[in-house]
């Protein structure tokens, strides 16, 4: 890649995270000089030719819900020149971390990004894969500490979830036979959308969602992410409906089948994305669209 489409990749994830996050609470931007620095070599105002002189540095800071328990996790994230080609640089912190389990973290998302994100922008990627293991390394530093006596636990509270997964591509006939035997083995409703990009939404009890997400994204991927995720106690349920009333009346969605929409191009791999965001609209959850592509469907 040139300097010019480093710089252009660079400043579209920017715009990307921007609309995704609005609130300064969740993107800061900690040096606009920098931002406005890259703005002119990405638009043509500046020379593409002569290194930056800033880069640009921004924090993200999500609320991480697990076990019932709210977790506040930030990620202060950088772009070297030559990004994407390289990694872009992040220190993940969270007051849940002893300072060895961050060393461990760290280690394990850079091998993730290696693996996953190299050449490409993956700081959302990052994002969700934090979202997705903080709570196993938390867990990893409570097993060090003495554990301390058990009290009585109260009934587990049930939770509706709705896993919004956004994949590369997804060509495979036996990972697109998986996910539809898959989601009906554990109960779950949704739809899947091959081609490029790949979209997969399951919802349904939530340790069904976790479950079906556990074996997905250890097949072979380029990209494979949550992008979204929807998690709703169910504390209102009544005994005489049970739990499974509740959840159903969360569906949006009746069973689980494999969406098409107008398949096109050379492989017929590309969908209709008018197409799909009026499916979206129908089944009331359009605004999930925007998170998908970072722009509003029609």
């Amino acid at each position: 890649m040139s300097r010019l489409e480093w710089a252009e990749a660079q400043l579209a994830e920017l715009e990307l995270l921007t609309s995704m996050f609005p609130s300064r609470r969740e993107l800061e931007l900690t040096d606009q000089l920098a931002v406005a620095q890259l703005r002119d070599r990405a638009e043509g105002s500046a020379p593409a030719e002569r290194p930056a002189a800033l880069r640009p540095q921004f924090l993200i800071t999500q609320r991480v819900e697990s076990a019932g328990a709210a977790t506040i996790v930030s990620l202060s994230c950088a772009y070297p020149s030559e990004y994407p080609s390289v990694l872009p640089e992040i220190t993940v912190r969270c007051a849940g971390l002893s300072r060895a389990q961050q060393t461990q973290l760290h280690t394990a998302l850079n091998t993730y990004l290696t693996e996953n994100g190299q050449g490409e922008v993956c700081v959302l990627l990052a994002v969700d894969w934090v979202k997705d293991n903080l709570q196993f390394f938390i867990n990893k530093s409570l097993t060090a500490a003495p554990a301390p006596r058990k009290e009585p636990s109260p009934r587990t509270e049930e939770v509706f979830s709705r896993l919004w997964i956004y994949s590369h591509h997804i060509y495979n006939k036996t990972k697109r036979k998986n996910i539809l035997e898959w989601s009906k083995e554990l109960g779950l409703s949704g739809f899947s959308m091959p081609g490029k990009p790949g979209i997969v939404c399951v919802e349904g009890p939530q340790s069904a969602c976790e479950e079906f997400w556990s074996r997905v994204k250890v097949l072979t991927w380029k990209k494979i992410m949550i992008r979204h995720r929807e998690d709703i106690p169910l504390d209102g349920h009544c005994e005489d409906s049970g739990t499974v009333d509740s959840i159903e009346s969360l569906r949006k969605f009746t069973g689980f089948d494999e969406a098409m929409f107008d398949p096109h191009g050379n492989r017929g791999n590309h969908m209709d994305l008018g197409q799909l965001y009026q499916f979206l609209n129908e089944k009331g959850c359009c605004d999930v669209f925007q998170i998908y592509f970072g722009i509003e469907g029609r």
